[in-house]
């Protein structure tokens, strides 16, 4: 186990394995050392984590969702890499998608869940630009999806 998943074992986080897309794309493009990631959905297991910030779901609720999205994005940078989640370089910037009601303004707070946990997990490679918007729907009702570019090696 690389450093990146010890930190990530310390934290009480396994990566699980990179979920399959659910309709026509691919789960990530490589083009030179760059990796994009699609959009990973709020979906824990089989639970899909539903709802709509400043409505049925609090922004505590919404950060949790976006550490689940993150999980997800590790998760297909590692099969990015062949496995070897040390070959990723730096978090290059996370774009963050939150199902919330036109007069919610806390969608930072919200992506925060994800930036966060990339942060604690990957140190000084997990610094990234970001951007968090409001949608007004999201797929399956989820209350956050994010979508992400990584360097590796």
């Amino acid at each position: 186990m690389g450093k990146f998943e010890s930190r990530l074992a310390e934290m009480g986080i396994t990566l699980p394995e990179a979920p399959a897309p659910a309709a026509n794309y691919v789960p990530y493009v490589q083009v030179g050392d760059m990796v994009y990631v699609s959009g990973q959905i709020a979906k824990d297991g089989d639970t899909l984590l539903t709802g709509k910030l400043g409505d049925d779901m609090d922004t505590a609720a919404g950060a949790e969702a976006a550490k689940v999205c993150a999980i997800a994005l590790l998760a297909q940078v590692k099969a990015a890499c062949g496995g070897d989640l040390d070959r990723l370089v730096r978090v290059v910037k996370l774009t963050g998608f939150v199902n919330s009601t036109p007069d919610f303004t806390e969608q930072p707070a919200v992506i925060n869940g994800a930036s966060n946990l990339i942060g604690d997990a990957l140190g000084d490679a997990g610094k990234h630009a970001r951007a968090a918007v409001s949608a007004p729907s999201l797929p399956f009702g989820v209350a956050v999806e994010i979508d992400g570019v990584f360097q590796i090696k």
